[in-house]
C-alpha cells in the first residue's frame, strides 16, 4: 500500500489506520514536521520524507519484526537502533529506506546528545542565571554612588545573565525533546524558540566580549594618567562607549534573523550556517574581531603591568590593585574562549576539525563557562560586595553586627590613608599629585 502526500498542506497523519502502509512519500510536505507514532506503521519498508531529521525516527525505532530463519522457522528479533553513527544511518536499516539522509550538521541523536553534557547545561545554568541576577540586584539597589567599575560590571553581568538564559532554553528544549528530538527538530530549528536562543547567545557573547575589553582600556587609561586628572576617563565617556557596544551587539546578533548565516542550520541554535559568501564573511569578521579584542586586551594589561613596575611613576594602589585583578580574569576569560575560536575558525574556512556532536561538549563546557565564573570572580567574591549585602540586609534587621564592622573598618582605612598622604604633602607630593592620592584614599576603598 503507497501513501503519498508530497506537495500538500497537511499538517499530520491519522495515528492509526496506517499499519499495512508500506511506501510513504512525503516530499515538499513543509507543513508536516512530525510524525505519528511509529507502531502504527508496522508495515512500512520505504519513506521519502521533507525533512532529514524524521528519518532519524527510525534510529530508535523498538519494534518486532520477523525475519526468516535459516530452518525456515520465524524468530521475532527485537532491534534497537539506538542513534548509531551517520555512516551506518537509516538508508542502511534493513526495514526502513529513508530519505533524505541525516547530514553532518544534524546527526541523530538528542539536542544534547550527551548524558553528562545535559547534566553539566543545567548546572551551569542554575549558576549562571542566580550569579548574574544576584550582581544586577544588589548592584543596582544599593545606595552607593554608580561609579565607572559598578556601571561596566552592571553592563558585564547583563551580558552573562543573556547567555545564562540561552543555556535555559536549550536545557528546556532538550528535556521536553527527549529521545523524541526527530520530532521537534524542524519546528524548534525554524521556529521562534531558536531564533531567539540564537539571538541572546550571539548578543551575550559579543557584548560580553565588548565589555570585558572596555574595562582592560579604562583600567589602561585610569593607571597611565594618574597624574593627569582631566585626562581620566568620565561615567559619560564610558556609557557613551558602551552604548556603542550595545548597538554592535545587537547589530551582530540581528543579522542571521535578516538572511545573512542561520541560526536554524544546527540544534544549538548557532550562527554555523556558511553556505554563502556574505554568511562566510559574516561568520569570519566576527572571530577575527574577536581575536583582535584579544590582542587589544592583551596591550593594555602589557602597558598596565609596565606602568605598575616603573618606580618613577606615581600611581593609586587601589587602580593598580584592580588592575592585577582584572588582568586574571580577562585573560581566564579569553583562555576559554581560545579553543572555540580556533575550530570556529577552521569550520569557517570548510576545514572542520571536530564534529558537531562533539563541538557541543566544547561549546558548553568552554563557551559559556566565563557567564558562570564571572559574576562571582569579578563580584561576589570581592569585599565590596559583601559589604553591599550587609548594608541592605541590616535594612531588613539583619547582619547588623557585620554591616557596622565594615563601615568602621573603612572609616579607619580613609582616616589612615589620609594622614599619611598628609604628612607626605610639603615636600615629596606636587598639587595634582596629592589631590589624587587624597581621592584615592576614598575611591579605591569603595566599590570595583
Amino acid at each position: 500500500l503507497l501513501v503519498d502526500v508530497s506537495s500538500t498542506a497537511l499538517s499530520s497523519l491519522p495515528s492509526k489506520g496506517l499499519s499495512q502502509v508500506r511506501s510513504l512519500k512525503a516530499t515538499s510536505a513543509f507543513a508536516l514536521k512530525s510524525l505519528p507514532p511509529l507502531e502504527g506503521l508496522a508495515e512500512l519498508l520505504e519513506a521519502e520524507l521533507t525533512y532529514p531529521s524524521h528519518c532519524c525516527a527510525f534510529h530508535t525505532w523498538h519494534r518486532k519484526q520477523r525475519e526468516p530463519t535459516d530452518d525456515g522457522m520465524n524468530l521475532v528479533i527485537d532491534i534497537n537502533f539506538q542513534y548509531a553513527d551517520l555512516e551506518f544511518g537509516c538508508h542502511s536499516s534493513p526495514f526502513v529506506m529513508c530519505t533524505p539522509k541525516p547530514d553532518a550538521f544534524n546527526p541523530c541523536e538528542d539536542l544534547l546528545g550527551f548524558p553528562f553534557l545535559r547534566c553539566l547545561t543545567w548546572l551551569i545554568t542554575v549558576f549562571a542565571v542566580a550569579g548574574n541576577l544576584a550582581v544586577l540586584v544588589i548592584l543596582l539597589i544599593s545606595h552607593y554612588k554608580l561609579t565607572i567599575s559598578r556601571f561596566l560590571m552592571c553592563n558585564l553581568a547583563f551580558a552573562d545573565l543573556c547567555m545564562g538564559l540561552y543555556l535555559m532554553l536549550i536545557a528546556f528544549m532538550d528535556f521536553n525533546s527527549r529521545h523524541e528530538y526527530y520530532n521537534h527538530a524542524t519546528s524548534w530549528q525554524t521556529g521562534p524558540g531558536c531564533s531567539t536562543a540564537g539571538f541572546l547567545t550571539v548578543f551575550a557573547s559579543e557584548l560580553s566580549v565588548y565589555t570585558l575589553t572596555v574595562i582592560s582600556i579604562e583600567r589602561w587609561h585610569t593607571i597611565t594618567n594618574a597624574m593627569h586628572i582631566n585626562k581620566r576617563l568620565r561615567l559619560h565617556h564610558v556609557a557613551a562607549m558602551m552604548a556603542a557596544g550595545w548597538g554592535f551587539s545587537v547589530l551582530v546578533a540581528l543579522l542571521p534573523l535578516v538572511g545573512v548565516s542561520s541560526y536554524s542550520k544546527v540544534s544549538i541554535c548557532l550562527p554555523m550556517d556558511i553556505d554563502t559568501m556574505a554568511s562566510q564573511i559574516y561568520v569570519m569578521a566576527v572571530l577575527i574581531l574577536n581575536v583582535v579584542a584579544f590582542l587589544v586586551v592583551g596591550f593594555c594589561y602589557i602597558c598596565i603591568y609596565l606602568s605598575v613596575h616603573n618606580p618613577e611613576h606615581s600611581t593609586r594602589h587601589g587602580d593598580t590593585k584592580i588592575a592585577k585583578r582584572m588582568a586574571v580574569l580577562i585573560f581566564t576569560d579569553f583562555l576559554c574562549m581560545a579553543p572555540i575560536s580556533f575550530f570556529a575558525i577552521s569550520a569557517a574556512l570548510r576545514m572542520p576539525l571536530i564534529t558537531v556532536s562533539h563541538s557541543k561538549i566544547l561549546l558548553i563546557l568552554f563557551y559559556p563557562i566565563n557567564s558562570l565564573c564571572n559574576p562571582f570572580l569579578y563580584t561576589i567574591f570581592t569585599r565590596a560586595f559583601r559589604k553591599d549585602v550587609c548594608r541592605l540586609l541590616s535594612h531588613c534587621g539583619c547582619c547588623d553586627a557585620n554591616s557596622d564592622f565594615y563601615r568602621s573598618q573603612t572609616l579607619a582605612s580613609q582616616h589612615t590613608c589620609t594622614n599619611k598622604v598628609a604628612d607626605k604633602k610639603p615636600h615629596s607630593l606636587s598639587f595634582y599629585a596629592y589631590h589624587i592620592k587624597m581621592k584615592g584614599c576614598f575611591l579605591s576603598k569603595g566599590a570595583t
